[in-house]
């Protein structure tokens, strides 16, 4: 009973050192990294709040007028904030707030994984490894979906393992709304199903084929997950998970498969992602434990279903990360690699506790650790600490036009991100200004545009037939170095010359 509260107290502390983490600079604006990704779910939190409550209605700022549905994952996060949002006034902390939390529930569930799999220490192991973690502190409080997906594919899978070891049926059922939910968070929580299904093959061999578990828990979770899709494809505006695949995925892939010396350089570039992952992902600490955990002694039962359920994992994620991430150069797109990462390692690091820990000297060992762990925490910390940056001349220009410009109005804005027009408060279009031409102007104006904001005002320049055009109206008075134009009102000089 001692020894419970001691490892409670433990991993209470664990989670007490991942909130702190997780909170800094937590009240920023959403123009730190990734701001294009915050700005679109920070706007359909908004327009959850603010015109349409309807969690299968996602809204963004761009393309026009509203109603602007877009295709993306169920906005589990954004919807939630709305919530708050209607009742508190619109602020985006709420959003960050909720992803903490799930950041944090994503720590029990690996305790409680690594507990199971290996150990109760490799549990209070794997707990601290993800709390620290850089992808996991960064990510973990951004207004992004990838930690809840994290947090449920985690809790799926543990138990998943639950349920096949023990059948107990509140496994089962919890499996299949957590499940649900992963999928329905980002579809690349769907790569859990490798693992999932590598245990049962472990345990049962050919008779895996007869467990009606294993279609059931398919059928239940994958139906809502496809038929979300369908629903919000017929709806939608901009179709970002087809556009994606159908556009870049597939395209890449079938290049890549057309010969050998494609498919060397695709594996190449595949591999220079290591230094991603190993940086801003996972930090080189886990990242080194990780690496020697894999060839390293582990304890616990079920060693061939775990075996199994660990390296079908990796593969599922080595392919991931050679069709998707290979074509997606975005950082977070690793972050499937986070809870296998700490699982691999907390199993390593256990065994090599039970080796070697008991016979060093308690102060020595309990010295080490507390090095160990200030200096995990400190590099992965320096690992994110740009990502933390952002523009206060831009935040500045962006929340000076949502006090001058009229409110309601809709806008062109004259660059590609979704957080400057969040700030902005204006829905609109967002455009590069250089391919931007007069009859697209034209046509935005028809269509109740009022205003046109020039944040990249060089390319804005280079386009000489746009920049001759909106001569004729009247510029707004700003004190940044955007210029805008009201295309309600046309210039002096033009009026005389008329």
């Amino acid at each position: 009973m001692k020894r419970d509260w001691a490892r409670a107290a433990v991993l209470a502390a664990i989670v007490a050192l991942g909130l702190l983490l997780r909170l800094y600079h937590v009240r920023d604006p959403i123009l730190d990294h990734p701001g294009w990704r915050q700005g679109d779910q920070a706007a359909i939190a908004r327009n959850f709040a603010l015109l349409e409550n309807n969690l299968f209605r996602p809204q963004v700022d761009y393309d026009g007028p509203p109603p602007n549905y877009i295709e993306l994952e169920l906005q589990i996060v954004p919807f939630a904030a709305a919530q708050l949002d209607r009742a508190f006034g619109v602020h985006v902390i709420f959003g960050r707030l909720i992803v903490i939390g799930f950041s944090l529930l994503a720590v029990l569930a690996l305790y409680a994984f690594a507990a199971d799999l290996f150990s109760p220490r490799a549990g209070l192991l794997a707990a601290f490894l993800y709390a620290v973690a850089p992808g996991a502190v960064y990510y973990g409080r951004t207004f992004t979906p990838d930690s809840v997906m994290v947090c449920c594919s985690v809790a799926a899978l543990w138990l998943w393992w639950r349920w096949q070891l023990r059948r107990r049926s509140w496994d089962f059922g919890l499996a299949v709304i957590v499940g649900a939910l992963a999928w329905l968070a980002k579809p690349p929580a769907l790569l859990v199903f490798a693992p999932l299904l590598a245990i049962v093959f472990a345990r049962r061999g050919v008779r895996a084929f007869a467990d009606w578990s294993v279609y059931a828990f398919a059928l239940l979770t994958l139906v809502p997950f496809v038929a979300y899709l369908r629903y919000v494809h017929g709806i939608a505006e901009w179709h970002w998970v087809s556009g994606i695949t159908s556009l870049h995925v597939l395209p890449h892939l079938v290049a890549e498969l057309s010969g050998v010396h494609p498919l060397l350089a695709g594996v190449q570039s595949t591999l220079a992602l290591l230094r991603v992952l190993a940086g801003s992902i996972l930090g080189p600490a886990l990242f080194a434990f990780a690496v020697v955990g894999a060839f390293a002694p582990w304890r616990g039962e079920h060693q061939r279903e775990r075996a199994w359920m660990l390296w079908a994992w990796f593969l599922a994620l080595a392919a991931y990360t050679f069709v998707v991430v290979d074509v997606e150069r975005v950082d977070y797109y690793l972050l499937p690699w986070l809870p296998l990462a700490v699982l691999v390692a907390a199993g390593g690091l256990d065994g090599a506790w039970e080796r070697f820990g008991a016979a060093a000297p308690r102060p020595a060992v309990w010295i080490g650790l507390a090095a160990a762990a200030f200096v995990t925490v400190y590099v992965g910390m320096l690992q994110i600490h740009a990502y933390y940056t952002w523009s206060r001349p831009v935040y500045s220009a962006a929340t000076e036009l949502d006090r001058v410009l009229a409110p309601g109005s809709l806008i062109v804005m004259g660059h590609y991100d979704p957080s400057v027009l969040y700030l902005i408060n204006r829905k609109g279009w967002e455009e590069d200004p250089l391919v931007w031409n007069v009859h697209d102007m034209t046509s935005a104006i028809a269509k109740g545009a009022r205003y046109f904001v020039a944040v990249e005002v060089p390319r804005f320049k280079a386009n000489r037939s746009l920049n001759a055009f909106m001569q004729r109206y009247r510029r707004v008075s700003v004190s940044s170095g955007w210029q805008v134009y009201d295309m309600r009102h046309f210039a002096k000089s033009t009026k005389r010359k008329s």
